[in-house]
């Protein structure tokens, strides 16, 4: 049974919300993060980079501090407002191709401890350490965790009629994703969602892990430096039923052949897989098991033998096999984190831009994998295993600053 709360969201005023809300900040190219902080004032941006205002770049303890210190500015300036009461959040991305529509809400960190938000992701304890001292220090949360669920009618019919009225928020931004944002603040229509959200045995988190860790942690702290404080014991969440979701792959690209030749190389893999030669015609999985190379300037068709066995969900799973059979028995990468051997690549002409990077002899051999369905995500969730680094990109990629949850 799944527990969530509305909340008082500190976001954007109407008329300011298009030139505040942000993309990630690791999304920026260098000169477009210069243009965007040097040009608009009212990013978020510049809240979460404030060693703008001066000129260098400030990082740890005396970053959190100047964040918390634009925060309060931009309250201040009422470039932000809060919510007098606590309200559900209904969001809508609409891009060329897709839609996606889901909910900010306030999800319970206990559920996250008893298994009932279920993870697929193994996260690093240094990451969520600094995350949670950052969270600590700076009073808020900006960055909400990706939650899903199986489709409900319920919430579908509520999100339905919700969406007849006129939105909050309307605003297209930069990359033509079309964005709308309606405040539920009836409470009928609150406690309605939270009793069809209790009637979810599990949610999976799609993105967000080490936020959601994070959020544990601090929660567990705050027990006793602030225990009338409710607010740090739930983490804002977004929740978008499963169908709304998409799953894209990961390329991997490796520099070397681990001292292979390329006839040597195909002949350890044909252990594994069937190989067909497919020269400069470029190829794409169109099913599970099956893989995409580039080698030596020639694409390669790779499906695995059918007499392969699987001992669990992990085993399925076509990052996994790809590891467990040829980037560390063949290639000798053990450590997909920390090896500087391999890359990743994701997003539209990913196959492309693999063979070029592969011709550009930056690296010797890549992999295009088939993506990762949802089915197999909570498979592996509801298992308690975790997928190799990597292994999907997710969307949507929610904007910054849009709604904040204040502690």
């Amino acid at each position: 049974m799944s527990h969530i709360i509305p909340f008082k969201a500190v976001r954007p005023s109407k008329d300011k919300v298009q030139l505040v809300v942000s993309r990630s900040y690791e999304d920026y190219r260098k000169k477009e993060l210069k243009a965007t902080l040097t040009y608009n004032p009212f990013s978020f941006l510049h809240i979460i980079n404030p060693g703008f205002k001066f000129h260098r770049e400030i990082a740890g303890p005396e970053r959190f501090l100047l964040v918390k210190n634009r925060f309060d500015e931009f309250r201040e300036e009422d470039i932000f407002i809060k919510d007098t009461q606590p309200c559900f959040y209904l969001y809508q991305m609409r891009t060329r191709n897709h839609e996606f529509c889901g909910f900010f809400c306030a999800a319970s960190v206990a559920d996250y401890r008893n298994d009932v938000i279920r993870k697929h992701e193994s996260t690093i304890k240094a990451r969520e350490i600094l995350f949670k001292d950052y969270l600590k220090t700076v009073g808020f949360n900006a960055e909400p965790v990706l939650l899903t669920y199986p489709d409900h009618e319920g919430i579908e019919n509520i999100m339905n009629d919700t969406r007849k009225k006129q939105p909050e928020y309307h605003f297209t931004t930069t990359d033509k994703i079309n964005h709308q944002m309606w405040v539920i603040n009836d409470k009928t229509k609150i406690e309605a969602i939270q009793a069809y959200v209790r009637d979810l045995s599990v949610v999976y988190i799609a993105d967000g892990h080490h936020r959601s860790a994070s959020s544990s942690l601090l929660s567990e702290e705050m027990k006793e430096l602030d225990p009338e404080n409710e607010k740090y014991h739930y983490f804002m969440s977004y929740m978008i039923p499963e169908s709304s979701l998409r799953i894209f792959e990961f390329n991997r690209m490796v520099k070397d052949l681990n001292g292979l030749s390329v006839e040597d190389f195909l002949i350890r893999l044909d252990k594994v897989f069937r190989i067909e030669f497919r020269g400069q015609e470029p190829y794409k999985p169109e099913q599970p098991h099956h893989f995409s190379m580039y080698l030596d300037g020639s694409f390669y068709s790779l499906y695995l033998r059918k007499n392969y066995n699987f001992s669990d969900p992990l085993s399925e799973l076509d990052t996994q096999i790809l590891y467990t059979e040829v980037l560390k028995p063949v290639l000798g990468i053990k450590n997909l984190r920390k090896n500087n051997r391999i890359a990743y690549g994701y997003g539209k002409d990913n196959l492309i831009r693999m063979k070029e990077q592969v011709d550009n002899k930056k690296f010797a051999v890549g992999f295009n994998l088939y993506p990762v369905s949802v089915e197999q995500l909570k498979r592996i969730a509801d298992a308690g295993q975790v997928m190799p680094p990597k292994s999907t990109y997710i969307q949507p990629k929610l904007r910054s600053g849009l709604t904040i949850y204040e502690f």
